[in-house]
């Protein structure tokens, strides 16, 4: 086992070793990127339910609940997620809740729908999937079972 040295007495030519620190006991593992307040909304998500965070974009930092069966996202102002901005369809894509699973599914947008940079038709989502919707980069965070 190599030898704590303390940092006043090191020799700045050579390399030290530091012990390592305890990480948190939080039950749920921090994201990187994430605020306090958006960390608190996930771990505090109804089961069933789903969130998705604009952590790029001109919503940045908006959070949109996924708690019904269908979820519209679109430049239309009744949509369920409006997304104003002229990349985006009036009904570009759905997120869909089946069961304890969530799809986004593009709605035949002239733009696309995208997860992780990926243009998609349909696709299910795990936590972590960003999401784009025109300019809208939306991170997908899923109830903790």
């Amino acid at each position: 086992m190599a030898e704590q040295v303390n940092p006043q007495d090191a020799d700045p030519r050579s390399t030290s070793l530091f012990a390592a620190t305890a990480a948190g006991t939080d039950s749920a593992p921090r994201r990187r990127g994430l605020k306090p307040e958006e960390q608190d909304a996930i771990d505090s998500l109804p089961q069933g339910s789903a969130l998705l965070i604009a952590l790029s974009g001109p919503n940045s930092g908006a959070r949109f609940l996924l708690n019904e069966d269908r979820t519209n996202a679109g430049r239309h102002q009744r949509s369920d997620i409006f997304l104003d901005d002229a990349t985006v369809s009036r009904k570009h894509a759905q997120f869909i809740r089946e069961g304890r699973t969530f799809f986004v599914r593009d709605s035949g947008s002239l733009n696309g729908t995208y997860v992780n940079r990926e243009r998609i038709d349909s696709h299910v989502l795990e936590t972590g999937d960003e999401v784009q919707i025109g300019k809208f980069r939306l991170t997908f965070y899923g109830a903790h079972a």
